[in-house]
């Protein structure tokens, strides 16, 4: 019994510490967090079971897809705590708030692919804001590089 209610309790003082470094656990971080998980669910869906994904050349499953997806999503996480650690110094949550909209954003875009590539229909809303966001960024891109 003692040894449990020493690992819930080092379990709960991590947690609080992990949880403080990304800025408390709100709403925008939660909804941040379920979003990955959905895209990452979505993904392994397409190629597990549809078999049609663009991250491999066989478009199945791959253990170095999912990893590189994991990685990814782990940078997100990255950049969070740096925004957060940015805020901190500037004395505002306006920086962390627009990084993690931004990140959102990212995958929903990708959770609609996924699901496209499911086969399940895209109302032509979501496409043409898809479109219109991909659009964007590659512009930005093209004026990164000039």
């Amino acid at each position: 019994m003692n040894d449990k209610l020493e690992l819930l309790t080092g379990i709960g003082i991590a947690s609080s510490c992990i949880v403080s470094l990304f800025g408390g656990c709100d709403a925008i971080l939660i909804t941040l967090l379920i979003f990955m998980g959905v895209d990452y669910l979505t993904g392994l869906i397409v190629a597990g079971v549809f078999k049609n994904s663009k991250k491999s050349k066989t478009g199945t499953l791959e253990s170095k897809a999912g990893w590189k997806g994991l990685l990814r999503k782990g940078a997100t996480l990255m950049i969070v705590l740096v925004a957060v650690r940015m805020d901190v110094i500037i004395g505002t949550d306006f920086i962390r708030t627009m990084v993690i909209f931004a990140f959102m954003s990212n995958e929903v875009i990708s959770i609609l692919e996924n699901t496209g590539l499911m086969g399940i229909p895209i109302p032509k809303v979501l496409t043409k804001a898809i479109d219109i966001l991909q659009s964007r960024n590659e512009s930005n891109d093209e004026q990164k590089l000039l």
